[in-house]
């Protein structure tokens, strides 16, 4: 009998699982609750592994394509120095594909094809164990039952109360984000600032990054450790009120550099989340997670690349199995534990020193990952 199956979530993790599968003649259901692909910005730019991201494409048969669309050169980084000293200053060999950046947009289209996503498909809660299966209830009050239920819905998943009683913490760590539009004609200097990938600089408890995206896009992060309330008296969507608070608590830091939060746009509060570094669970059968939602880890470039990999393997494994997928998701399960323990454990660590009271800190982590 062919298993009704549903992916919760239609990020990287969630189509790279339903491509997979459609890749080897199953079929599941992406449950979104955006209304369309492109009801809210995409986010910013990732950098896609070897061995993880790109394996995963691969799996999917979609390496090629994504050659063709992701930008090697984004893999260079500059570091400086609060008084704009350039400390470090790293580009890729020519040929090198270790690390590629890819809009987010750009990969969503990639891996969504012809997929079968219903949109607008808000899931508030999944019950497993009902005689018919897996009871899914959505946000327009409507149900439906399905054999396997993949929650990929991210940090705060209406699918993992299901497994868990586990819920994200804050890190003590905030992130701002803010844009700069067509930079290379608007703003020459930042783009030779910010090059081919990111340019960072790290001071005490607190750092600037720039990254570029495609099409003349940059963003920029501002993080810093500061009580989750931080803001409290500061309206969010008041950007000038925000770039004004922002400039305050970088002051003293190299004019070019103050310059990326003097341009930039909107400005989005994200304080930084994170599961417990090793979150298991007792498995539940028809009911599973990945990605964000089963190990929510700082933003340091392995999040999405796990997602990925988690999604195609699960994939894989169910569409090589028996009619039941269970024995494949308890398998597929210990694997997860196993390595977003290790990567949870690594970004932990990454955050204390990106994010610490010694700036030397950040500038040993970037030794010790890029190559020479």
């Amino acid at each position: 009998m062919r298993q009704r199956i549903a992916v919760v979530g239609s990020g990287p993790g969630g189509l790279a699982f339903a491509r997979v599968l459609h890749r080897h003649g199953c079929s599941a259901t992406v449950l979104e609750r955006d209304p369309a692909p492109d009801a809210r910005p995409p986010g910013g730019t990732l950098d896609l592994h070897q061995g993880l991201g790109q394996l995963a494409l691969e799996k999917a048969g979609l390496l090629a394509e994504f050659q063709a669309l992701s930008r090697p050169e984004g893999q260079a980084m500059r570091i400086l120095d609060t008084d704009g000293t350039v400390l470090r200053d790293w580009r890729p060999r020519p040929g090198e594909r270790a690390n590629p950046e890819i809009d987010r947009g750009q990969l969503r289209d990639l891996l969504l094809g012809t997929l079968d996503v219903q949109w607008g498909r808000g899931v508030t809660r999944v019950v497993p164990g009902t005689p018919d299966g897996v009871l899914v209830h959505f946000a327009d009050g409507r149900q439906e039952t399905f054999d396997l239920v993949v929650g990929a819905d991210g940090a705060w998943s209406r699918v993992r109360p299901a497994v868990s009683p586990a819920t994200p913490h804050y890190t003590g760590v905030t992130s701002v984000e803010t844009s700069l539009d067509d930079v290379d004609t608007r703003h020459p200097g930042l783009a030779r600032l910010t090059g081919d990938g990111s340019v960072a600089v790290y001071g005490a408890n607190r750092s600037l990054v720039a990254q570029r995206n495609s099409g003349g896009h940059v963003k920029v992060y501002a993080r810093f450790r500061a009580p989750l309330d931080w803001h409290t008296g500061l309206d969010p969507a008041d950007a000038e009120a925000v770039r004004a608070s922002l400039l305050a608590l970088f002051d003293g830091w190299a004019e070019p550099v103050l310059d990326l939060l003097r341009h930039g746009t909107a400005f989005v509060h994200r304080p930084l989340y994170v599961l417990p570094v090793s979150h298991t669970w007792t498995h539940v059968p028809g009911v599973t997670l990945l990605g964000d939602a089963a190990h929510l880890m700082p933003p340091l470039g392995a999040g999405a690349n796990l997602a990925m990999l988690e999604g195609a393997e699960l994939a894989e494994s169910i569409a090589a199995g028996p009619d039941d997928p269970d024995e494949a998701v308890r398998a597929f399960e210990e694997t997860m534990w196993a390595r977003a323990g290790r990567w949870a454990q690594i970004t932990t660590a990454g955050l204390e020193r990106l994010v610490s009271p010694d700036p030397a800190e950040a500038l040993a982590v970037f030794d010790r990952v890029q190559p020479s």
